[in-house]
């Protein structure tokens, strides 16, 4: 790969990175895909478009790889974790071109036209395969979500969300220590956490305390997300941009809750 290729690639990695876990449901099998599209690359160069940008171009072919291998895909290993076995076992039970468009399009925020483009098909087709995410995602079933934000407005704004999705709002936390009691009383099937919290204290720490406790899927809230995919330390999966895309919440909470293992799922 060239520098010039290299370098104009840098900048969206960390975006088709969290891409990549979201559609795989997992930062190991998300980054070993987004490691092969590089190294395929490396190989040979001449495979990247030009005649479209850098990032539509490096999503066409990390498409173009995915969708070469996914399909067929064997059974969970042994030591497979469970978020991964009910990973594989839920991308089985919805199209997977259906699911791309859907995080294409609302995730990261393509045009149509664009995702056509990175799919291979025709742009009147990307409305219907979305349409078909979206209805498979309503048939799972709904979850009690823990908000853990500090900033009233946002936090409405967040259970205004999770409430037109059909979840219910256990909770509002302000501060560590509120969540994590929230958690312990309510057991949500979803947390939905800001970083930086009313009293100074951190949000990745009431989670990690919530988490030792029992499993459940965490979606973080940041305005500074290079800070957290790094690539350096375990990341979250699913991660939530300020000022945040109402769409992108819901992206965000539908893949997250279509991951979550049937033991963290509410009543």
């Amino acid at each position: 790969m060239t520098t010039t290729l290299s370098q104009s690639l840098a900048p969206h990695l960390p975006l088709l990175r969290r891409y990549a876990r979201a559609l795989t449901g997992s930062q190991t099998s998300g980054d070993n895909y987004v490691r092969a599209c590089l190294q395929t690359l490396l190989a040979d160069p001449s495979v990247f478009p030009t005649d479209i940008d850098a990032r539509l171009g490096l999503y066409r072919i990390f498409h173009v790889l995915w969708s070469g291998t996914r399909l067929d895909a064997p059974a969970p290993a042994g030591n497979a974790g469970r978020l991964e076995q009910v990973a594989q076992e839920r991308l089985a039970a919805m199209p997977p071109d259906s699911r791309q468009a859907l995080l294409l399009t609302s995730m990261e925020g393509f045009s149509d036209a664009d995702t056509a483009i990175i799919m291979g098909r025709d742009a009147e087709e990307i409305p219907l395969l979305v349409q078909q995410a979206v209805a498979e995602i309503d048939r799972q079933i709904k979850a009690r979500v823990l908000i853990i934000e500090d900033e009233p407005l946002i936090s409405m704004d967040l259970s205004g969300i999770v409430e037109d999705l059909g979840h219910e709002v256990a909770a509002v936390a302000r501060t560590r220590s509120e969540a994590v009691a929230a958690a312990e009383k309510h057991r949500p099937g979803l947390v939905l956490a800001d970083i930086q919290l009313a009293d100074g204290s951190s949000g990745i720490d009431a989670v990690k305390d919530i988490l030792s406790s029992f499993s459940v899927p965490v979606i973080f809230i940041t305005a500074f997300p290079q800070r957290l995919l790094t690539g350096e330390r375990p990341e979250p999966t699913f991660l939530l941009t300020k000022p945040f895309d109402p769409r992108y919440v819901r992206a965000a909470i539908s893949q997250a809750l279509f991951f979550r293992s049937t033991a963290s799922m509410a009543a």
